[in-house]
């Protein structure tokens, strides 16, 4: 009975791999094979992963775009160690354009496509492998290709639980993935989601014992359907459902299409989910109408809009933008951008283009003149719409996004800039300014918060509220009172006077104390920027972020 072993490479520590179990509670009965499963992530050393897999007779990997090439180097390092170990790959980085894959010598098998029957036929039938559906395969120098038509029926997964070999304790400290249906509605040429039309749902009491499964042991739990929200009747379902069961901790990540989400589930969502519980990533893209009909997407940006903002106050939103989509131009990019930014999502993920195997607009690249790396992630360089200067600036542009946005540390600021300036350029500017001093990925807090307060003061230097919004934005991210980088603060004695005049507790909390030009009561409450001369009160008990005080002392 040969011994196999199924793994990936995860990205991060936090994931987990649901391909890998339910293939393994598929199979792990079949009497055929000694199946075996075990993770490893991007990071681990491949000879140390290697050294692990030398004892197996077949080693099937779960391969995707972030970990094909640390998974190639696995496998050869396997090879080097044993060479009777069989490595075997599937999934969606190697389901389309396999030919070089196959071609390594330290790659004996592929799986292309849904891996489920095909690898129930693999490990029944193994060493005698010719008759498996969608194998790619070597005999005797030759390179075999069995390809079929088969699709897996999903409703054959009722009442199996792929979690149920994991500790609750691994359970509660990863992201645990749950897919209730496969496939997407939806034709967008740049997603392999779109090459599988038809949308196939699993059970729903499967579903709903999977995740009671999942919420009583996990915290995180994501959900892997491409449109999670197609039919309102489902959606609205499997809500109440969490609502009845979710425990203290839980969160749920959903990919929804915003603009076809149902007045039903708005009205729910408003009269019975609370703040915090639910996270909607959505996928916007682009503005640009031209360019959503170039790649065969659909989308009422309006109603989008209208959407999240009729959420906002319940759901944590993430935004996606794609840079590099065909006939988006530097000044189409900059309004879809801005149009996107002016909805303050928590979070704005901006990524550029990637020509994934197996979709149309990497098939048919050459008709805008796109030049894309031919490693992993096939990411852009050029276009016949945008530059490689372009594409640069713009990479300035989503580190300072990451940087000030995303991590919360110029929101006061950012907001100010959007309402009278150009967040693009801004953020674009800000960037160019920060890769001159430090590098993106090793720097400290205070040059964080020195660059932008540099920046603002040399191209904003009237903006006496753009100024005093970031050093809000500055004293609230810290615990303990930071430096005086902005010096806005009032002078001992005023400083004194003030928490005296307040009947502050300085004996247990420190204060920083800025004289501004804005009533900082009416802006905390409504955000709205009401001339006046006031005092900026920020509270530091060493625990917790710097909290605003406001003149009624209220906390806020």
């Amino acid at each position: 009975m040969p011994k196999v072993l199924l793994t990936t490479l995860n990205a991060k520590y936090i994931h987990l791999n649901l391909a890998i179990r339910i293939l393994y509670d598929l199979n792990k009965d079949n009497g055929n094979a000694d199946l075996h499963m075990h993770e490893f992530t991007i990071k681990n050393d491949p000879k140390e992963v290697a050294a692990y897999c030398v004892d197996y007779d077949v080693v099937c990997f779960s391969c995707y775009i972030w970990n094909i090439t640390q998974t190639l180097a696995v496998a050869r390092e396997i090879k080097a160690l044993n060479p009777n170990t069989k490595v075997l790959l599937g999934g969606p980085e190697v389901s389309y354009e396999w030919e070089p894959v196959i071609a390594e010598d330290a790659v004996d098998y592929i799986i292309a496509g849904e891996g489920e029957i095909p690898f129930e036929h693999f490990v029944r039938q193994y060493p005698y492998v010719s008759l498996v559906p969608n194998l790619i395969y070597k005999e005797e120098g030759q390179i075999h290709y069995n390809k079929q038509s088969v699709q897996f029926d999903v409703k054959l997964l009722e009442d199996r639980n792929p979690y149920q070999y994991d500790t609750a304790e691994e359970l509660n400290n990863k992201v645990c993935y749950i897919e209730t249906s496969r496939g997407c509605p939806y034709k967008c040429e740049f997603c392999l989601a779109s090459l599988d039309n038809k949308v196939r749902y699993l059970p729903m009491q499967t579903i709903k014992d999977n995740l009671l499964y999942l919420m009583q042991r996990g915290r995180t739990i994501k959900f892997l359907d491409r449109t999670f929200n197609i039919k309102k009747d489902f959606t609205l379902d499997l809500f109440q459902f969490i609502l009845d069961h979710h425990r203290p901790g839980n969160v749920f990540q959903f990919e929804i299409t915003a603009d076809i989400v149902h007045p039903d589930i708005i009205a729910f969502i408003q009269e019975k989910v609370p703040p915090g519980l639910f996270r909607f990533e959505i996928g916007i893209q682009t503005v640009n109408q031209q360019s959503n009909l170039e790649v065969s997407r659909k989308q009422n940006f309006t109603k989008t809009s209208g959407v999240v903002q009729s959420l906002q106050n319940k759901i944590e939103m993430h935004l996606d933008l794609i840079v590099g989509l065909p006939l988006e131009y530097m000044a189409d990019l900059k309004y879809s951008f801005e149009e996107t930014f002016k909805l303050y999502p928590p979070e704005l993920q901006l990524g550029f283009l990637k020509f994934l195997k197996g979709t149309p607009v990497r098939e048919k690249y050459e008709q805008y003149d796109y030049v894309f790396d031919p490693e992993p992630p096939y990411q852009i360089i050029r276009s016949r719409f945008l530059s490689e200067e372009e594409l640069h600036k713009v990479t300035l542009l989503e580190n300072a996004l990451e940087i000030y946005w995303n991590k919360k540390r110029a929101c006061n600021a950012l907001k100010h800039i959007t309402a009278h300036y150009s967040i693009f350029d801004f953020l674009m500017g800000v960037g160019e300014r920060f890769v001159e001093k430090h590098a993106f990925h090793k720097h400290t807090l205070k040059q964080v918060y020195e660059v932008i307060r540099d920046y603002i003061q040399e191209l904003y230097p009237q903006d006496t509220v753009l100024a005093e919004l970031l050093a809000l934005d500055y004293y609230t991210f810290y615990k303990v009172k930071p430096q005086d980088i902005f010096e806005l603060e009032a002078d001992k004695a005023e400083r004194f006077k003030v928490i005296e005049s307040f009947g502050l507790n300085h004996h247990k909390y420190r204060f920083a104390v800025l004289p501004v030009h804005f009533d900082t009561t009416i802006y905390i409450q409504d955000g709205a920027i009401q001339p006046k001369l006031d005092y900026l009160i920020i509270q530091f008990d060493g625990q917790e972020k710097g909290e605003v005080l406001c003149a009624d002392l209220q906390y806020l």
